[in-house]
């Protein structure tokens, strides 16, 4: 299995699927969504998602007439122990850097060090869900983590509807500004110990690894901003994306991180992008 595996991700459009549904773990996402973000014909999609199962590195489910697709992160974590034990059998100099990083078994692997963690919020735009999840993080649990946001295309002033909301809510928006997330990728920026992305368009997107291998997650959160009604309409969809981030926010800061290894946390904020959110 581990030579069709590799044959199979060393096909540059095959591994660009597997990159996404990891990016996008655990949601499970239906073909056209995935045919839409990659820019591949629904059947060019389809024979490449063939390939990716028979090496059972997606799994398959389907939700009514429509196909899931999610990446199995059991199998991909299966084949990387068994490409750094094989390498580290005849060059344990070159795999040094690696026996300090995470493995698909946590036992024996430390706690993470107890200080001020640095956690990135990153949405499209950079002027709703992003700064939802920064103002939320800073006010429940400001003394435990620094909380920053950014977007992959931000907007140049934030939305006037997400500002009234924190308002009423009584978060301090004077810190609050459309950020790049190129921003946190240059070699002075704070070093992140998480990075979330809350909407499914950034976390689609093909940016850089973040240096210091953060844990991460993806909450994805339909864009209020795009909501269309009235007012009152346009309101409602703010509050439900606040109420959802506001739940996972929660979740996450009750997490005892410091007693935890990487492999448990990486696990812990997974699930809590599969939680039920309701607001």
């Amino acid at each position: 299995m581990i030579p069709e595996q590799l044959t199979t991700l060393g096909h540059a459009q095959r591994l660009a699927v597997f990159r996404m549904l990891m990016r996008r773990y655990p949601d499970a996402i239906p073909a056209g969504e995935l045919a839409t973000a990659l820019n591949f014909k629904a059947s060019t999609l389809s024979v490449y998602l063939s390939s990716l199962r028979r090496a059972r590195l997606v799994r398959q489910t389907r939700a009514g007439t429509s196909l899931l697709y999610q990446a199995d992160v059991a199998a991909a974590g299966a084949l990387i122990g068994y490409l750094f034990e094989d390498c580290c059998r005849s060059r344990p100099d070159l795999c040094l850097p690696l026996s300090q990083a995470p493995t698909p078994s946590s036992e024996g692997m430390p706690a993470m060090e107890k200080r001020k963690f640095n956690v990135l919020f990153i949405c499209t735009g950079n002027s709703a869900r992003s700064i939802f999840a920064e103002c939320l993080l800073r006010d429940e649990a400001g003394d435990r983590f620094e909380a920053f946001s950014a977007g992959t295309a931000p907007r140049t002033e934030l939305n006037p509807f997400a500002i009234e909301m924190l308002e009423s809510k009584g978060h301090d928006i004077k810190p609050l500004r459309a950020k790049n997330v190129s921003e946190f990728q240059t070699d002075d920026a704070p070093m992140m110990d998480f990075v979330f992305t809350v909407c499914d368009t950034a976390a689609n997107e093909d940016c850089p690894a973040w240096h210091g291998q953060p844990v991460s997650g993806h909450w994805g959160q339909p864009d209020p901003v795009r909501a269309e009604g009235t007012d009152a309409e346009k309101r409602l969809a703010f509050q439900h994306a606040y109420g959802a981030l506001r739940n996972r926010i929660r979740s996450f800061a009750a997490l005892p991180i410091d007693t935890l290894d990487r492999v448990t946390l990486q696990a812990r904020v997974d699930d809590i992008a599969g939680m039920e959110t309701d607001t």
